[in-house]
């Protein structure tokens, strides 16, 4: 049986589904002061703040430089190339969170955050963003630029790293940027102690068939093959990390094991308020119900475990049972534990049922009790794959996704095949082989910091 259903719809039935099914007044204590939810415009009131959008976010092993570790924050969703005059930027009201915790504690060990300035000089005497050709960060004919501070905060106290970085322009066409490599260069800057950082446009690196929104592909599984994504930019905040720099007690051997998430704090007349929150991928964008999606957003880690919804939706997923009354596939008998290691404790053999000791803060060895929480969770100490699977841990290649996740990975994929019980079996679902046929990027990723592909320049709908 060929099953082509709605994948993206049924990603991430973790800490998100569990939020779908409680009630309003088990969440009234976890409502944001404002209306903003992260990943792809999928709550009601995105589309009308898509700066404070966190889109995805990426963790993985670096493969030019194994010794280290790189972490992506992508926003802004849907950039289109020409969309100018006024092209696209960072919200200088907001501060960009990537947070790490590396004891299982579902609390942020390490949190770097950018916030961000604007330098304009049209003024009243022109519309442009550019009036020239744009060679370099500092040419003259780049009219508004953003320049940024990175601190890097820990129990300890916080440091800046980067002062007055220089955030890379939107690509607004090739008169204007003849060579945008180049800007994307300057814009990589290192960090004291080893690393880099990296802010500016990228491609969109996500890719999904997105027409799962009309009827589940067109009623009739015939939308399938097209990566709506193509030809879109994002802002991209990356950074390249020495693993003791993250690493429990700085000691990646004993402690390899982190667990990364991104968020954004928005100013308000009552100070900052997180808006915004990503760890895994799809968790908040299709599961969550529009009444309960910011209160998602305004959720740290460690409060997870205490709403009881969260555990119970997670071991009695509804998704299985979906697949097994339209498409006739079996769901698997509940509970999920699982789905449980998968999406809230990570992979080890004392946490569940799957038989391998892969993701979880449980492994190091000097952490404490483990707190059950949504998070991106990756092993430093897993090498890069000679040649990646884009199934990863799933088609036997345990640096990809949900150890981590590499650009490349097809977590839609992945993500279907685990809730129809693939991580249990160790065998994938033949009959979710073919899925939406979206199986890669249309642009390969760079072999080198920040890897994620240049923005493009040409209009989506140019063809």
């Amino acid at each position: 049986m060929e099953l082509r259903t709605n994948r993206r719809a049924l990603v991430g039935m973790g800490v998100a589904g569990a939020l779908a099914a409680a009630s309003l007044s088990s969440f009234a204590l976890l409502r944001a002061e404002t209306g903003i939810a992260s990943s792809h415009r999928e709550a009601p009131m995105i589309a009308g703040d898509p700066r404070n959008d966190n889109t995805d976010v990426y963790a993985f092993v670096s493969p030019d430089k194994p010794d280290t570790v790189t972490l992506l924050a992508n926003f802004i969703p849907f950039e289109e190339p020409n969309g100018g005059p006024n092209f696209y930027q960072f919200d200088t009201n907001s501060r960009y969170n990537i947070k790490i915790d590396s004891d299982g504690d579902a609390r942020p060990d390490v949190v770097y955050q950018w916030t961000f300035r604007n330098e304009d000089r049209r003024g009243n005497g022109t519309f442009l963003y550019n009036n020239g050709p744009v060679t370099s960060l500092n040419d003259k004919n780049l009219l508004f630029r953003q320049r940024y501070k990175l601190t890097r905060s820990t129990a300890h106290g916080t440091r800046t790293l980067v002062a007055n970085g220089v955030v890379a322009p939107s690509n607004t066409g090739p008169a204007s940027v003849p060579d945008y490599g180049k800007l994307r260069a300057q814009a990589v800057k290192k960090l004291p102690g080893g690393g880099s950082v990296f802010a500016g446009q990228s491609d969109e690196a996500f890719f999904a068939d997105l027409r799962v929104f009309d009827l589940l592909y067109g009623g009739d599984l015939s939308e399938v093959g097209q990566d709506t994504l193509k030809g879109y930019n994002v802002h991209s905040l990356a950074l390249q990390l020495p693993k003791d720099e993250i690493a429990l007690r700085g000691d990646p051997k004993r402690n390899p094991v982190v667990g990364v998430w991104s968020t954004v704090d928005k100013w308000s007349p009552k100070g900052f308020v997180q808006v915004s929150r990503l760890g895994q991928p799809l968790v908040n964008e299709v599961v969550v119900p529009a009444g309960l999606k910011d209160a998602f957003n305004a959720l740290p880690p460690d409060q997870d475990a205490g709403v009881p919804a969260v555990v119970k939706r997670v071991t009695e997923p509804e998704v299985p049972k979906l697949l097994e009354a339209v498409y006739g596939l079996q769901a698997p008998k509940t509970p999920r534990t699982d789905l449980v290691e998968i999406f809230l404790t990570g992979i080890a053999k004392e946490n569940g049922p799957i038989k391998a000791d892969l993701n979880s803060q449980s492994l190091n060895k000097d952490a404490g009790k483990l707190r059950p929480s949504e998070m991106l969770r990756l092993n430093m100490a897993i090498p890069p794959a000679a040649t990646p699977n884009r199934l990863g841990v799933l088609a036997g290649d345990p640096q990809g996704f949900p150890n981590g996740r590499r650009l490349g990975d097809d977590v839609i994929d992945i993500a279907l095949q685990a809730m129809a019980g693939a991580a249990r079996t160790g065998k994938l679902v033949d009959a979710l082989a073919a899925g939406d046929k979206v199986d890669a990027n249309d642009k390969p990723s760079g072999t080198v910091f920040p890897y994620i592909p240049l923005p493009g320049n040409t209009s989506v709908n140019a063809n």
